[in-house]
């Protein structure tokens, strides 16, 4: 593991800033039981890893001339591992499929987060980044049937930390997430979950960061709803 790249989240962050500064707020994210109801509009519940489709979208056009038939659509489908972990403070995220690497929550304050603590408190994390990829979906699987909790938005780029819910995911099934859906690596209720994932090959990602537009963190229970 010594040549692992360094984690990082997704969008590019000039500090840590910490959920005591004076301009900073937190915002406390529904939960909901995952169902094909309440799935609706986000995605799609999926019975079967092997059985599952990634929806691909044709690639936009860019003026009055359409986009050929058949033709920007064939960039194909990636899987691999996506392993998701606590580490001390912070929880990582490893995507095998595109070779990423990343940090996606903090249990504590992010400015005095540390690998080698041990929080006390695991019912929520908290998050300052989502993203979503306009070419595909993306489906996860999780391989021991680990309860697990997945933060989705619907699409729309004026997002606002209010727009965001948190699902709770029993493990006896996995997900599909519509391409252009917002969403966050999933966050396991436990130590560590493993997923089977595949998503579409060219991955392109469109990324907001909380903290830099609305200052304020996303607080994500990870539990199962009452």
């Amino acid at each position: 593991m010594t040549n692992d790249p360094v984690p990082a989240p997704c969008v590019t962050m000039d500090r840590m800033v910490s959920i005591h500064e004076e301009e900073i707020s937190i915002v406390d994210v529904p939960l909901r039981r995952a169902t094909p109801d309440t799935f609706a509009g986000f995605g799609r519940l999926v019975g079967s890893f092997d059985e599952a489709e990634v929806d691909i979208v044709t690639w936009p056009a860019q003026g009055w001339r359409p986009v050929e038939p058949g033709t920007g659509n064939q960039g194909g489908v990636t899987s691999g591992k996506f392993e998701v972990y606590r580490a001390g403070d912070m929880m990582h995220a490893r995507n095998h499929a595109v070779d990423g690497h990343y940090v996606t929550g903090w249990f504590t304050d992010p400015a005095d987060a540390s690998e080698q603590s041990s929080p006390a408190d695991h019912s929520r994390i908290l998050v300052r980044e989502a993203n979503y990829h306009p070419d595909g979906g993306q489906v996860f699987c999780p391989r021991d049937h680990k309860p697990f909790v997945a933060l989705l938005a619907l699409p729309g780029d004026d997002i606002t930390p209010e727009d965001f819910v948190a699902f709770f995911c029993d493990g006896s099934f996995g997900i599909h997430i519509h391409p252009s859906v917002w969403h966050q690596p999933l966050f396991p209720l436990g130590e560590r979950i493993i997923f089977d994932d595949k998503q579409g090959r060219v991955h392109a990602c469109v990324a907001c960061d909380f903290v830099k537009e609305s200052s304020v963190y996303l607080s994500v229970p990870l539990r199962e709803p009452q």
